[in-house]
């Protein structure tokens, strides 16, 4: 009897510690509502990205979801968000992150749809 007493208040305590870990994070601005360049970097997101990153979710796909990205004070890296930093992982890649080609205007157009999540 006192064995599984133990056991409910252990699972009891990982549950709440688990809650006490989750933070609500800003939902993914609509496609509705994307302005061109958004609908743009959607496009160069699913061409060049998608394989890897979940764009709504921080569940981990081959590489770390996305969802609020530029909402949170530091990326999975630890590194701000900012577009500087951003644009340097997408180009040059970050450990087993290959480095992307893009153009300079599919950069700023992923950029501004990065910003959407």
């Amino acid at each position: 009897m006192r064995f599984s007493f133990f056991v409910a208040f252990i699972a009891l305590l990982v549950g709440d510690l688990a809650l006490a870990g989750c933070r609500s994070l800003p939902p993914s601005k609509p496609e509705a509502l994307f302005t061109a360049e958004e609908g743009r970097g959607a496009i160069v997101y699913k061409q060049k990205c998608a394989r890897c990153h979940h764009p709504t979710s921080t569940r981990p796909l081959n590489g770390p979801g996305l969802q609020a990205l530029t909402k949170v004070k530091a990326m999975p890296s630890g590194a701000p968000p900012t577009d500087e930093r951003m644009t340097f992982v997408i180009i040059h890649g970050r450990n087993m992150m290959p480095a992307t080609q893009l153009t300079d205007q599919e950069l700023s157009d992923l950029l501004a749809y990065l910003h959407t999540l």
